[in-house]
């Protein structure tokens, strides 16, 4: 728990950082730009679907401001649903410029041997992670439905789902540069890995500090990740 309070006092501390403001200004830009071409879609999409009689609920004058009330309504609802998707997918296109401004301020020898990741592994490493993201939620979502009338059980079951995807992702973020081809060697241990997703996920339910948290929680992980390696590289010695 106590390296986890560490990660995340530091990563705020260079949340003003130029490197990590750029990332954040870029993730943020892509993200809205993305759900507003999901709102374009929709309107256009629902527009052309009712012309075909085969949205029978939607108004025959469905045009104009009737159809931007719809779109943003659906916009924002899918906002709301695919947000922790969509800036995490996002986040991990940026994530290496994160990890290296963290490493070359905190961890220079650790950022003297990490290996940039090409943009082919950064585009497939942000789509394997937008697909486990949809993967945990889509699991997550009939538990929650079942819960839906306790009021604070699916919210909880996506916290908690979330809060294991996150973990994982965000220390992998970092760790991807330095594991030589073994992933699954993450030195981080599971429980640090849910503390820190399960604080992220929570922070990404607040309004406007949902905007800067998976940063944070980059930034976090890294922090998180070169703790834990170090401290494992000392164990490893003192057995040796």
């Amino acid at each position: 728990m106590s390296d986890v309070l560490a990660a995340l006092a530091k990563a705020f501390g260079q949340l003003f950082d130029p490197a990590v403001l750029r990332v954040l200004v870029k993730t943020i830009i892509v993200t809205l730009v993305l759900f507003g071409l999901l709102g374009w879609a929709i309107w256009f999409g629902a527009e052309a679907v009712a012309e075909w009689a085969l949205l029978p609920f939607l108004p025959e004058d469905y045009e104009g401001p009737a159809a931007a009330a719809f779109a943003l309504f659906l916009t924002i609802v899918l906002m709301w649903l695919l947000f922790r998707v969509i800036v995490l997918a996002v986040l991990q296109f940026f994530a290496d410029e994160i990890v290296a401004a963290v490493e070359v301020r905190h961890y220079p020898a650790a950022a003297a041997s990490a290996k940039g990741l090409p943009f082919a592994q950064e585009l497939g490493h942000s789509l394997r992670g937008a697909g486990r993201a949809l993967l945990y939620n889509a699991l997550a979502l009939p538990v929650a439905a079942v819960l839906f009338f306790t009021v604070i059980g699916a919210p909880i079951v996506f916290l908690v789902a979330n809060a294991v995807l996150l973990g994982r992702e965000l220390t992998d973020m970092a760790w991807l540069r330095h594991c030589d081809g073994d992933i699954e060697g993450n030195p981080v241990p599971k429980a640090a890995r849910l503390t820190l997703g399960g604080v992220i996920a929570g922070l990404m339910l607040v309004p406007f500090v949902n905007l800067i948290a998976p940063v944070i929680g980059a930034a976090a992980g890294t922090h998180l990740t070169q703790a834990c390696r170090v401290r494992r590289d000392k164990e490893g010695l003192s057995l040796a």
